[in-house]
């Protein structure tokens, strides 16, 4: 039987082979092993098979070392992905309620701005309805004081007519057209 040294580098870099590294040539050592003539046994070096178990047994430690320090990497890494991530996670949180509160901002000027509107547009027409109705009462007025008016010129202007008897007078050509009486007629009345 050939013996492998001892000092192959393991997978991890380390100068001395690693425990299953061990294990695995023990097992390759039984099942190279000779069979007994005329039996199922095999004949087997107890000094080999119990030089590479107490390597595998010695280099355990050391594995079990360095499989509780990549544990523990393997730890604090994912614990500052995850820090990271809950990190990511609040920023979007915090950009996403910003981005919510200006909406809600804008929804609430742009509702308050419909309300000014359609209270300005009330007013106006509320104004305009008042301004209607004060034209119409002046006018009104005007109208009845330009009626009043136009009754008192009527009235006037009767007045200022000569009786029906003058007309027929004055017609018949007895009047002189040179006297005074007859150019201010107004005076007969």
């Amino acid at each position: 039987m050939s013996e492998q040294p001892l000092s192959q580098p393991s997978r991890s870099g380390l100068s001395s082979p690693g425990a299953e590294a061990l294990l695995g040539r023990a097992i390759s050592v039984i099942g190279a092993a000779r069979p007994m003539p005329l039996s199922t046994s095999v004949m087997i070096s107890r000094e080999e098979i119990l030089e590479l178990l107490q390597a595998a047994l010695d280099g355990l430690p050391e594995e079990c070392r360095e499989a509780r320090f990549l544990l523990r990497e393997r730890e604090e890494y994912l614990a500052r992905a995850r820090a990271d991530a809950e990190s990511v996670i609040d920023e979007a949180r915090a950009r996403v309620a910003q981005m919510v509160q200006k909406t809600e901002v804008s929804r609430a000027a742009e509702r308050r701005a419909r309300e000014v509107v359609e209270q300005a547009e009330a007013r106006a027409r509320r104004r305009q309805h008042e301004v209607d109705e004060y034209c119409d009462r002046q006018l009104a007025q005007f109208d009845a004081v330009l009626e009043q008016l136009h009754q008192t010129v009527a009235s006037a202007r009767a007045k200022l007519q000569p009786p029906p008897a003058q007309i027929a007078h004055e017609s018949s050509g007895t009047a002189e057209e040179g006297s005074p009486s007859a150019f201010f007629d107004q005076d007969l009345a």
